[in-house]
């Protein structure tokens, strides 16, 4: 009796260590990144992550560093791995496995700080992960023409850089893929539980009551008929005082 057996494959990609590249902009260990990707290789794997880190990469307003990232890419692309970029626009460090610290770069996390841009939690601790969500549209932090940006314009300029950096590797296709992080650990979400704050079996906290944040609460409230008395009410009902922390004393 004949056997036929189908093998289904699938391609794997390793994550690089977060400190691949310093804070430099260079390539931390030469001979260790060239004899990884060679191992990795070898052993049949199909290509690299690598973090970009914004903290890393935009050291002042609109001035871009890549050159590290570029040489590792070449060096992937001499082995025949691909290579996966992660738009990194988080800060590492305070994390399960967060191994390297890489802070926010220093002009947007001081305007951030200043504005209380930043999520913040019922108590008013402030987290320096992630600017907040709520202030994606705030035209306040500095360019290097002298104009205000807003988070998004920021991130779209990050990422045009890149492109226009990266590009031959984009071109021949050693870069397949491009995950563009959206929120702490690169995550769209809230920074719930960090480490400095919070141990097991702790169940975190909302980190939603930065200015914005609770602003646009009450507009919502208001949008559906109450205001204020009604976003309490609504909490009330939906078993989520927390969020009346601020509203309602």
């Amino acid at each position: 009796m004949l056997f036929i057996f189908k093998v289904l494959t699938v391609d794997v990609s390793v994550m690089m260590p977060l400190d691949t590249i310093n804070m430099d902009g260079q390539v931390k260990d030469w001979n260790f990144v060239q004899n990884s990707l060679q191992q990795l290789k070898n052993g049949g794997v199909f290509g690299i992550m690598v973090d970009v880190w914004w903290g890393i990469t935009e050291p002042n307003p609109n001035q871009y560093k890549f050159d590290g990232y570029l040489q590792v890419f070449e060096m992937a692309r001499k082995v025949g791995l691909k290579v996966q970029p992660i738009m990194s626009f988080h800060k590492c460090g305070g994390n399960v496995g967060d191994s390297v610290t890489i802070p926010l770069p220093y002009w947007a996390l001081n305007v951030a700080r200043s504005k209380s841009l930043l999520f913040q939690d019922q108590w008013g601790n402030q987290s320096d992960e992630y600017i907040a969500i709520s202030a994606d549209y705030q035209k306040v932090f500095p360019s290097n023409s002298g104009e205000m940006r807003t988070p998004v314009t920021i991130y779209a300029d990050f990422m045009r850089a890149f492109k226009n950096a990266a590009g031959q590797y984009l071109n021949d296709g050693t870069i397949d893929q491009i995950q563009v992080g959206l929120g702490p650990c690169g995550e769209l979400r809230y920074p719930s539980y960090p480490s400095a704050r919070w141990s097991y079996p702790g169940i975190g906290a909302f980190q939603a009551f930065d200015p914005l944040m609770k602003q646009d609460f009450v507009n919502r409230a208001t949008v559906m008929g109450g205001g204020i008395a009604f976003s309490c009410l609504l909490c009330e009902q939906l078993y989520i005082k927390i969020f009346c922390h601020f509203q309602c004393g």
